[in-house]
Order: C-alpha cells, then sequence, then structure tokens
C-alpha cells in the first residue's frame, strides 16, 4: 500500500476508494429519475476519484476519503447537469402538477388530495401517479427559475428581487428564501412532512423511508415528487411575503 517514501501510490489508492465510488452513486442514483443510468454516475465518479488522487497532499491534515468524497461527489453532478438528466418534458409535467396544486390552493384554501389534483389536470388518479413517478428527482430550485421561459410564467424566485439589480441568489442566501421553505415544509400533509424529514434530516433512502411508512418504494418516490410540487407551488403563491 506505501511506495519507498512511505506514501500510498496513486494506483493504490484508486483501487482501494473504488467501492467508495460505487457507494455513493447508487446513493444518488435513489435520488434520481429512471433515465439515469448508475453506471454513467459511477463512471463520473472514477473520474472525480481520479482527480482526487491527483491533487491530494497529505500536508493538507485531511483524510484523503473525506477530500475523495467531495471531488467524487462534484464529479456526479457536473456530470448530471452536463447531460441534463431531468428531460424538458418531465419538467413540463411537473410544472403542470405545480400549477393544478396552485389554482387549489387558492380555490381551496388548503393542500389538495391526490384525486383533487388529477381531476384539475384531466387525467386519472393512475396516470397522476404514474407522472409523479416520472417526476423523480423533481427539485426545488432549477437554474431556470433564475430566468424567463416562453411559458409566460412568472418564476417565483424573481419575487425576490427587489430592484433590477437584485441578485437573487443572494438574496437566498440572507435567509428570506430558507424562512419561506421552512414555511411550504410546515404546510404539508403531516404524511409528507414526515416523509422529508426522513429524507433530508435522517438522510434515509427511499427503500428505508418506505418500511418506516408502511409503502413501497415506489410510492414513496411519488410522494416526494408530489411534496416538491407543493413546496413549489406554495413559494409561488406565497413568497412576495418574504420580500426584503
Amino acid at each position: 500500500m506505501y511506495n519507498v517514501k512511505g506514501k500510498t501510490g496513486k494506483n493504490d489508492l484508486l483501487e482501494l476508494h473504488a467501492p467508495l465510488v460505487k457507494k455513493l452513486a447508487h446513493q444518488l442514483k435513489a435520488k434520481l429519475p429512471p433515465s439515469v443510468e448508475v453506471d454513467d454516475l459511477i463512471q463520473a465518479g472514477m473520474i472525480g476519484l481520479l482527480d482526487a488522487v491527483n491533487r491530494y497532499e497529505e500536508t493538507h491534515g485531511a483524510q484523503f476519503e473525506t477530500y475523495a468524497v467531495q471531488r467524487i461527489r462534484g464529479a456526479m453532478l457536473d456530470e448530471l447537469r452536463n447531460s441534463d438528466w431531468l428531460p424538458r418534458s418531465i419538467r413540463q409535467n411537473a410544472r403542470k402538477v405545480e400549477d393544478a396544486m396552485q389554482s387549489l390552493l387558492q380555490q381551496l384554501g388548503r393542500q389538495p388530495q391526490e384525486a383533487e389534483v388529477a381531476q384539475r389536470m384531466k387525467i386519472s388518479l393512475a396516470e397522476y401517479q404514474s407522472m409523479l413517478t416520472d417526476c423523480g428527482g423533481h427539485q426545488l430550485i432549477y437554474y431556470e427559475d433564475f430566468h424567463d421561459d416562453d411559458s409566460g410564467h412568472e418564476h417565483f424566485l424573481d419575487r425576490y428581487q427587489s430592484t433590477e439589480t437584485d441578485d437573487p441568489l443572494r438574496n437566498l442566501i440572507n435567509g428570506g428564501f430558507r424562512e419561506a421553505v421552512v414555511d411550504s415544509i410546515r404546510a404539508l400533509p403531516e404524511r409528507e412532512q414526515i416523509l422529508m424529514g426522513l429524507y433530508y434530516e435522517q438522510e434515509m433512502n427511499l427503500k428505508e423511508i418506505g418500511a418506516v411508512m408502511g409503502v413501497s418504494e415506489s410510492r414513496v418516490c411519488q410522494l416526494h415528487s408530489q411534496a416538491i410540487s407543493r413546496m413549489r407551488s406554495y413559494l409561488r403563491e406565497h413568497s412576495w411575503s418574504g420580500v426584503a
């Protein structure tokens, strides 16, 4: 494991930490839609590991594995960004779900049930739940949320700009958006609040959450997608209250 200078050789580090790449790839894959191939994540992660091996110096004071995890995850996320892992059609469907939820939230004064959302979208409950499954990996914030699109919709992040030169990202960092996100989580149905807590605070995977909640892994995926859509629609409806 060590070269003549007493330090671990690069090839040995690559071989030793290859299982770490696979572990991180499968953890990330659990949060992504079926269209993402785990082998692509592993390939990107190995590039990140190689980069870590080449850049790491023991004089940094950090354990190599700690440093490598950051480089591996970063390489995988870069690969996802470059490959546009959530197709435009799926984002459009996610936006339709958000629009239906926002409309019903205004009309009912409460979070709508799944059947109500499906009815508003004029599709069956099964079709709606299938759409939620396809939207696995749906995020709270997209890069596109900082820009205009061709649909005529106002992105909810625009509400955080008090002037034309204001930087919405800086406003997010400053905390107003964080408070709004907390409020949006509190507005979720209790079941989805529990799910989000298990997923983001306890860092449990979908299978583990399913075991706790007594539902299938695919059902957890649907509920997670639905919770994200609820939060985005809530933020679009209420985010003006957090503007400085």
